[in-house]
């Protein structure tokens, strides 16, 4: 994963593999709105792992799923306990998920399928303690 920045601001160049992405902000932050946001693609890739997920299982069950469609937001909330509301620190990531499943499937495969979801590689590296390293190249 490569990605580059330049003087047109925050429209940024991605290149994954052999796919090139943009990333930008809405005009209303002063982007251009030439892609989604760093947000939209972390939204986008919950989403898309869950949906993969739940297709990847079904088809291995050989269950008669149709399609997989997944509908996300996020926002930045306070947590339920917060203390100290007023400082930007105390706000959580909220992620809500709806998913809908078509196919002539039974209650209990339904049932299956959305635990199935809370299990893409996605949700979980979400959902777990998280190291970043930076380094400046020299």
């Amino acid at each position: 994963m490569v990605v580059s920045t330049n003087k047109e601001h925050f429209r940024t160049e991605v290149y994954a593999g052999s796919h090139h992405l943009l990333a930008d902000e809405p005009k209303d932050v002063g982007g251009t709105d030439a892609g989604p946001s760093p947000y939209g693609y972390l939204t986008a890739a919950l989403g898309a792992c869950t949906a993969i997920t739940v297709r990847m299982y079904a088809d291995r069950k050989q269950w008669p799923l149709d399609s997989v469609m997944v509908r996300l937001t996020h926002a930045k909330i306070h947590a339920e306990d917060c203390a100290d509301c007023d400082r930007p620190s105390s706000l959580i990531d909220k992620f809500e998920r709806q998913i809908e499943l078509r196919g002539v499937l039974s209650p209990e495969q339904k049932q299956r399928l959305m635990e199935i979801a809370d299990k893409c590689p996605v949700h979980k590296t979400l959902q777990s303690k998280v190291q970043i390293e930076t380094r400046l190249k020299q």
